[in-house]
């Protein structure tokens, strides 16, 4: 065979591993988001990737060494969580929380997380009972601007107009 005809070869080898490595990575990264009610209804559920979210039940949170079981309630559906992965727990992560479970369920039902992320409590969200909406600046009628305020709520014999 020709130089040539051995570089073609080599070259469509690699290519081929190359498409043949991007297919599986694919496959074996689609993970796929349900809900505990969406997951105890799929019959196909056992041994494939999945996330699952809801709330970490109030004292349900038991640590063994590495090991943290817990479980994640939805309305009235509740899903039993065993957390053996390498990674910390996030801070955030406490009863009442919010997460989201990134493992396999298993064939007693509980699901094998191998990843845990909880949502954090933004500072944007409005808390229960307060005000809603952008600030209101209220005008000034003394000649002086308090550290903070609004610069449109100088008034305008102030601001050189």
């Amino acid at each position: 065979m020709k130089t040539y005809g051995k570089f073609a070869v080599l070259i469509v080898a690699i290519i081929g591993t190359l498409v043949w490595l991007a297919a599986g990575g694919i496959q074996e990264g689609k993970t796929y988001y349900k809900t505990v009610a969406e997951l105890r209804d799929m019959k196909d559920a056992e041994g494939k990737r999945l996330r699952v979210a809801g709330d970490v039940e109030a004292g349900s949170i038991v640590r063994k060494g590495r090991e943290v079981e817990f479980t994640l309630v939805q309305e009235s559906e509740k899903l039993r969580v065993v957390y053996d992965g390498i990674d910390p727990l996030p801070d955030t992560f406490r009863d009442g929380a919010q997460a989201l479970a990134d493992g396999k369920l298993g064939a007693d039902g509980v699901f094998r997380a191998a990843k845990i992320q909880a949502k954090c409590a933004s500072k944007y969200e409005a808390k229960p009972g307060g005000k809603q909406g952008a600030p209101v600046y209220q005008k000034k009628a003394s000649g002086s601007t308090p550290a903070g305020s609004h610069p449109a709520d100088i008034p305008q014999s102030q601001a050189g107009l």
